[in-house]
């Protein structure tokens, strides 16, 4: 794909929304559990706090893989670690799975929802869009995400401006109460710890940086892309913060009160995109990694290596999707998350700055 200009600066953003937003964020569950139930200010603090941590730490990574040429995960925490490196792939690994679970379980009751069709039926077309796009390498992922990204940006501005039109006055009034109860600070830190473990898993995306400032603005930009549909999407749960933060699916109980079936059903479809651009970029952080390893050891790569990949772990999810939706966040997430502080926000803020600049002399 061609990153001339501004495009090289705003992919690596777009990707990293599009696997941040699937599952709990799109549906509302993440933003509740973790922004919600601090009040509206509160959930806004903590916002700031996730979109500083995404930021920077994009921008020492961005920098740190230009630097050392290791864009894949692999090679990168083994640079970064050393023989420890492996314990990153431990909780990469792990979140997957959760990850994969979350928009399998979504997807079937998602289109069961809108269309009364089995579950199932969803669970198939996810897994048919991830292996696909898996299946056809990177420069289409890096289009589709990056244009299906587009989408939802306009989708959301479009949600929030008929949610303000209808229920404007809640919104206001919620916002001018100055609520914050709870620990916004922890609650933006935790969130932003394992959704930063992904990072690692978009190195492909900064490819073509050639520069420190290319880096850290890249990383810069991809922050604010992460969190804008986040504050959309809580501002937006302002229209009845306490009744919609409690729902499973958040999002569902703010259309009941719009009642716009056409609103609705235009932001399910994106929405379904949001689950297979999440999952393709999980599975296809794996399937590089492997696929490096087998290239190195062997010299050549099996033509069917990268199907029969994809397939494995897209049956895997589809059968750790038997767990609830809240449950999977709430205990998976929050564990995950300390994993990925310890193993790769801690070391890359400290021993991945020192090597950078011992790097740059």
């Amino acid at each position: 794909m061609n990153k001339n200009g501004i495009m090289k600066y705003l992919i690596p953003g777009f990707i990293f929304q599009s696997v941040v937003i699937g599952g709990g964020y799109g549906t509302g569950a993440e933003i509740a559990q973790y922004f919600g139930v601090n009040g509206m200010l509160g959930g806004l603090l903590a916002m700031v706090v996730t979109t500083v941590v995404w930021s920077l730490l994009c921008a020492v990574t961005f920098e740190f893989v230009r630097n050392f040429r290791t864009f894949d995960y692999n090679s990168m925490m083994g640079k970064l670690l050393g023989k420890a490196g492996f314990l990153y792939e431990v909780c990469y690994v792990i979140l997957m799975l959760i990850v994969l679970g979350v928009i399998n379980a979504t997807a079937g009751s998602m289109l069961n929802s809108l269309t009364g069709a089995t579950p199932w039926l969803g669970v198939i077309i996810l897994s048919v869009g991830m292996i696909f796009l898996v299946i056809k390498g990177t420069e289409a992922i890096e289009k589709v995400l990056s244009m299906w990204s587009i989408v939802l940006y306009i989708v959301y501005i479009i949600f929030l401006i008929m949610v303000f039109t209808k229920f404007g006055g809640n919104i206001t009034s919620e916002i001018a109460k100055g609520e914050v109860t709870g620990n916004w600070f922890l609650s933006g830190l935790q969130y932003s710890f394992y959704n930063l473990g992904i990072v690692p898993a978009l190195l492909y995306t900064v490819r073509d940086v050639e520069s420190r400032k290319e880096a850290v603005t890249c990383g810069a930009i991809a922050g604010v892309i992460g969190v804008i549909p986040a504050v959309l999407l809580l501002l937006a749960m302002g229209c009845n913060l306490s009744t919609v933060a409690a729902a499973e699916v958040p999002v569902t109980v703010i259309f009941d009160m719009l009642d716009m079936k056409w609103l609705y059903i235009l932001f399910e479809i994106v929405l379904f995109g949001t689950l297979i651009e999440t999952g393709t970029g999980f599975i296809k952080a794996v399937t590089d990694r492997i696929e490096a390893t087998v290239e190195k050891k062997s010299g050549k790569l099996p033509s069917g290596l990268r199907p029969v990949l994809a397939l494995v772990f897209v049956l895997i999810g589809v059968g750790v999707s038997t767990f609830g939706l809240t449950g999977l966040i709430a205990k998976g997430y929050g564990t995950a998350c300390w994993g990925f502080l310890v193993i790769y926000v801690i070391p890359m803020l400290t021993i991945g700055i020192y090597k950078i600049s011992k790097a740059g002399k």
